[in-house]
């Protein structure tokens, strides 16, 4: 994507969120005060104060995104509001994190654009603690899409479907 074409979508995803709050979303996921959460596809940021809201003081977020003008927005926001539990990471595949060691992944307007699926929901799978959740939202594809897509690899099982969002549990 070019930055102009980034710098567009950032615009509309702000004018989106005013009339669409983010939280909204995120409570479907059932994110809780400690969690740790990795944002894959972070985009401008637009779930990260909601996010540190969520998990409070003592939880951790990770936004990761491919494009260098997301991570530097991301990056503006954390500083801007004196985030001290939020990382960026600029990857398209691994996420450099442990295994085992996040709550909650959410993969939100994504999944469409993504070039090896399985790949990155291996890696997401193996980021995710035991029971772990992967949080889908894709306006860009049907609901029964994101469901095959997802669980096709078996590495993940659904457990609700939200109003906005599927959420799946990590199988195995």
């Amino acid at each position: 994507m070019s930055n102009l074409d980034f710098y567009f979508m950032s615009l509309v995803f702000k004018f989106r969120d005013l009339f669409a709050p983010r939280i909204n979303i995120l409570k479907e996921a059932g994110i809780k005060p400690g969690f740790h959460i990795l944002d894959y596809g972070c985009g401008p940021g637009g779930y990260i104060i909601p996010l540190a809201i969520l998990v409070g003081a003592t939880g951790k977020i990770y936004a990761l995104d491919i494009h260098p003008l997301a991570i530097k927005m991301a990056q503006d926001i954390i500083t801007r509001k004196k985030l001290t539990n939020v990382k960026t990471i600029r990857s398209d595949c691994k996420t450099g994190l442990q295994d085992n060691s996040l709550d909650i992944v959410l993969l939100y307007d994504i999944l469409h654009d993504l070039k090896d699926t399985d790949t990155i929901l291996e890696e997401l799978h193996r980021v995710l603690k035991p029971n772990g959740i992967l949080s889908v939202r894709d306006h860009h594809l049907k609901e029964h899409e994101i469901a095959s897509r997802i669980t096709k690899t078996e590495l993940f099982n659904v457990l609700r479907k939200g109003d906005k969002t599927y959420n799946f549990i990590k199988a195995k």
